[in-house]
């Protein structure tokens, strides 16, 4: 069967579809619209960064209505504090006391902000604190702020007698007084990249004879002092004692200098308990008593949406919660006391700390190495961070509004153990480094719950600020897409008015280093933004319809979550299988039931299950596999044996493990195989994807099941490829267009009594979406279609008029185009004029500069236009005079139609408009007609309807980034007080600035005619 592209033919401008999704937590009916016009509820918002309070409301309602104007649904109300002090001091002129999180300005803007959302139907999601959102103004000795736990070490004399002073006494509370013998030890030196680069780590390593460890706590006396012996000790080796403290952190989320005491709002803002309730209680008393009054608590009913939380950026020497030890005895029956030492080394924060591990690292003289007792420590803070979260939770719910948060990860937790506890879990581009892989992580347990939504916080990258353009943002949005993530709040906007010691183009959230601070000032703000909001919203509207199917399930156990991949062969990729991972936590839940040899039917409807070779296997999984294989589900170990995941109990054992993974193996439906054995197994098995590929390039797939059709989600990796894509469905199939909102059926493909084949192309980062339904009455079908055409063939249409059609090129000479019907369809080509390139363009370039006040951010820009004559597109890099320029360029060009005006078939002829390379974004006239919206990563377009005899006009309007012009005035620049980060880097790190980038339009602006044909 041949290929067609996959864009052309009779669009049908409503889809018929307007369902109702159910919010899972609230068991409301949430209106998602249509797939031509998402409510606000499944379009993308703006994370939006709010410099303090004391900011002009004024300011923030019209920011809020820019972006809803824009396509947004609404913002993520932040309040930044320039990163909680963490980045700057607050400026001069600035008062963080009086305009802190839940200050009377505060609620005021607050509300504002609500009543601003609901007057254009708009929702917003909120931070549950100031920056990030892991605490709130509190007093200093609250009990459900953050705790720590400092460890000590000493060496024990030779002789074994220790008398005097514990290390660290009058730290905080004596948790446990510990001591072991060391049977050997070492200094070891790492690399660690930290906040000034690459830095040499060094710490001292312990190994502990495993029958040594003991709790003396109750050896030391009220002053601190102890009186101990210690023998058996053998040739080099010696004793040490260890001592534990537990104290509040004083860790903060809002910092800054300030001398007056009078209230909580002096303080700041500290980071709470995040392993137990009472850190979340503690949140929830601060709102109830600061915000939720004067008709704010009714106002969220109307227009709130998620209380949100940030990736868990707390400090700490190990994570710890005052309630942790005995939490730790009711779930595994043992004392921690004894076995601290064990935790003192990489049980902070993983993600942040990485040159910050700990002083000293002890581990056991045991197979295991004492792994075990730090599985259970990590297992004890993820079921008080489950506590935290529940507790969230139920309070959100009371609200009416749901929680939002990104869960565990960078924490010394498994993230997919407590995913299903969020309301609507959040991943995060740059964390998870646009990793397709690395998604099926997040969105297996997610999926499993039941989970409507997967968020994510998109398109922050580094050194990216004011040079990040929309291809960027796509590729980041369409990744997540690939492994079902459907819902995005955009990092993100900024603040449009005048702030403290802040210059035009006004304040940048992270000091000009992350990407972006996106504001009406941004060139593409009005010319091209719009397209890809919607085109976002409208893919996420269809990846929130339904339930999503997975092919496979793949198990995947880790203590700490670790953000790499797990499943790196191709060959599942390669056929089409779509496929996330699971937990043995995960493997518990409620939905976790075979029927018919399927997992999770009434969710993702897993069809096997697979233990990849090595992994982490825990006794209570063995128990699941072995149910869940009696009860039909294929089972597939691969490759090497799977290993312990050890716990301390005494039934964790690797004989008992063992044992049972050997009845679990010769168990029947369970299978053994290599790795390169995988997709040839399961189609032995009889089964297949829901949506197989065969293609040139790499395609992912995803597929979402309705009451009244299937939506196949089909996306191109990197490069342009070709293929086929066969669907286990045979309901007439329909394109859906994400630019556009249109809906046309598909006219080219091949059927079986099982499955649909679709012949594809796709740009690199393009996405196809295809419908399947039989419940369609808006959009007209023809009674048959083509199953196969010549190469030359590149589009087709059909109206009720003018039959079905096929768009031929002089490519094409006698030709046949087979239809369902087993007619054929004779295709000639020839008098239709060849493909060729637009190059004689004028451009006037818009150039957008700074207002003659750069201290007045809201005074107008400077813009004035340059004209410059192209005879061959390129990028204004190479155009000396707008080398360090930013705006908009509006191009020109003319050709003849039709090209030869002796052709006889004119009447017949049509064209295509193409453009090879769209830097950020594109709107086209083609004689003053302004045709629909461009899918920038494949800009075509059918435009016979605009086409006229003789001379034709081409417009196309293209804006750019501000970085060409801002590099060259960034020493004139300020944000709260600071200088550019850039510049900064520069002068002490000798880091250069990021180079200027290509824009414009550029070259591969083709016309290719075609000829209509009827068959």
């Amino acid at each position: 069967m041949k290929r067609l592209a996959s864009g052309a033919s009779w669009l049908c401008i409503i889809v018929p579809f307007c369902q109702c999704l159910v919010d899972y937590q609230l068991s409301a009916a949430v209106n998602p619209g249509t797939f031509a016009t998402p409510t606000a509820n499944v379009r993308p918002r703006f994370r939006y960064w709010l410099p303090d309070a004391s900011v002009d409301v004024d300011t923030v309602v019209a920011d809020i209505a820019a972006s809803g104007s824009l396509g947004a649904g609404g913002i993520e109300l932040l309040p930044f504090f320039e990163y909680g002090g963490q980045i700057g001091s607050q400026p001069a002129g600035a008062d963080w006391s009086t305009y802190n999180f839940g200050t009377v300005p505060y609620r005021n803007l607050f509300a504002a902000a609500l009543s601003a959302h609901e007057k254009h139907g708009l929702v917003m999601d909120f931070a549950l604190g100031p920056n990030q959102g892991q605490g709130v103004p509190a007093n200093q000795n609250n009990t459900g702020l953050q705790w720590d736990l400092v460890p000590f070490t000493a060496e024990v004399p030779d002789n074994g007698s220790f008398v005097g002073l514990i290390p660290g006494w009058g730290t905080g509370e004596l948790v446990s007084f510990a001591t072991a013998r060391v049977t050997s030890n070492k200094t070891i030196t790492f690399e660690a990249t930290g906040l000034l680069g690459i830095e040499n780590v060094t710490y001292d390593q312990y190994v502990l004879s495993s029958g040594s460890l003991l709790d003396q706590t109750a050896q030391v006396s009220a002053n601190g002092t102890v009186q101990i012996s210690l023998q058996g000790k053998e040739d080099g080796q010696h004793y040490r004692i260890f001592s534990f403290y537990q104290k509040l952190s004083g860790n903060k989320n809002l910092q800054f200098n300030n001398t007056s005491n009078g209230s909580i709002f002096d303080e700041g803002s500290y980071v709470v308990d995040h392993f137990d309730a009472k850190g979340a209680d503690t949140i929830i008393q601060f709102w109830e008593e600061h915000i939720l009054v004067d008709g704010i608590r009714e106002q969220l009913q109307n227009s709130g949406h998620y209380a949100w939380e940030d990736s868990l950026e707390i400090l700490s020497n190990v994570s710890w919660s005052r309630s942790l030890p005995s939490r730790f005895q009711e779930l595994f029956g043992y004392d921690i006391k004894p076995f601290l030492p064990l935790l003192a080394f990489r049980d902070n924060n993983i993600g942040l700390q990485p040159t910050e591990p700990g002083s000293f690292e002890c581990i056991l003289d045991t197979d295991d190495q004492g792994v075990g007792y730090i599985n259970d420590f990590r297992a004890t803070l993820a079921a008080g961070y489950q506590e935290y979260i529940s507790t969230l939770t139920d309070w959100t719910h009371r609200l009416g509004v749901s929680l939002s948060l990104q869960p565990a990860y960078g924490l010394p937790m498994d993230m997919q153990t407590v995913i299903p506890d969020v309301d609507a879990p959040e991943c995060e581009s740059l964390s998870f480094l646009d990793s397709i892989d690395l998604y099926r992580k997040f969105a297996g347990p997610a999926n499993l719950a039941g989970r409507q939504v997967i968020s994510n916080e998109l398109g922050a990258v580094k050194s990216s600020a004011f040079r990040y353009h929309l291809p960027e943002l796509l590729f980041s949005a369409n990744r997540g897409f690939a492994a079902g993530v459907n819902q995005y709040v955009i990092h993100g906007q900024a603040f449009s008015g005048n702030y403290y010691q802040t210059t035009w183009p006004g304040h940048v959230a992270f000091d000009y280093h992350f990407s972006e601070p996106w504001s009406p000032r941004e060139p593409v703000w009005e010319h091209g933004f719009e397209e890809t909001l919607n085109y976002m919203a409208r893919v996420q509207h269809v990846q929130q319809s339904g339930v999503p199917k997975i092919d496979v399930a793949i198990y995947n156990k880790e203590s700490a979550t670790s953000l790499q991949t797990v499943y790196e062969l191709p060959e599942l990729i390669e056929r089409g299988w779509n496929y996330n991972y699971l937990s043995p936590e995960n493997l518990e839940l409620p939905q976790a039931v075979v029927e018919n040899g399927v997992l999770a039917p009434e969710g993702p409807a897993w069809k096997a299950l697979v233990v990849q070779s090595g992994s982490n296997l825990t006794l209570s999984a063995i128990a699941t596999l072995q149910s869940f294989a009696e009860s039909g589900l294929p089972i597939l170990f691969v490759g090497a044996p799977p290993k312990l995941y050890p716990t301390a109990s005494k039934a964790s054992n690797v004989t008992v493990f063992e044992e049972h993974l050997a009845v679990l193996e010769a168990t029947e439906g369970v299978y053994t195989i290599n790795e390169d054995q995988l997709a040839d197994q399961l189609s032995t098995l009889g089964l297949c994807p829901k949506v197989s590929t065969n293609t040139n390039g790499t395609w992912y797939t995803t597929w979402r099941e309705t009451t009244e059709g299937g939506y196949a989600l089909i996306y191109a990796d990197l490069i342009a490829s070709s293929g086929n894509v066969t669907v286990a469905d045979t309901r007439t199939p329909y394109y859906l267009n994400p630019w556009t909102g249109t809906q046309s059926p598909v006219l080219v493909y091949e059927q079986d009594l099982t499955s649909t084949t679709i012949p594809l192309e796709l740009a690199g980062n393009q996405t196809a979406i295809i419908l399947f339904t039989d419940s369609n009455n808006t959009c007209s079908v023809p009674a048959y279609h083509v199953t196969s055409a010549p190469a030359g063939v590149i589009g087709a249409d059909f109206t009720l008029s003018g039959g079905l059609g096929v768009h031929v090129t002089t490519t094409v000479n006698d030709g046949e185009a087979v239809l369902s019907n087993n007619a054929v369809c004779s295709i000639d080509g020839s008098g239709v004029p060849a493909a060729f390139e637009l190059t004689e363009w004028e451009l006037i370039a818009e150039h957008w500069e700074a207002p003659s006040n750069i201290s007045n951010v809201e005074q107008p820009m400077t813009k004035f236009n340059t004209t410059h004559s192209l005879s061959v597109l390129t990028s204004w890099l190479d155009i000396p005079a707008l080398v360090n320029t930013s705006g908009i360029g509006y191009y020109t060009s003319t050709f003849m139609w039709p090209t030869d005006t002796t052709n006889t078939t004119a009447s017949t002829l049509g064209a295509y408009i193409s453009f090879d390379n769209v830097l950020h974004s594109l709107r086209v006239q083609v004689n003053g007609n302004q045709i629909p919206p461009l899918d920038i990563t494949h800009a075509r377009a059918d435009i016979s309807a605009y086409l006229q005899p003789g001379n034709n006009t081409v417009t196309a309007v293209v804006p750019t980034t501000w970085w060409n012009y801002l590099k060259t005035i960034l020493d004139t620049l300020e944000s709260s007080g600071l200088l550019p980060l850039p510049l900064v880097l520069e002068a002490v790190a000798g880091q250069p600035l990021p180079g200027a980038s290509d824009e414009g339009l550029m070259p591969g602006v083709h016309i290719t005619p075609f000829k209509r044909v009827v068959c």
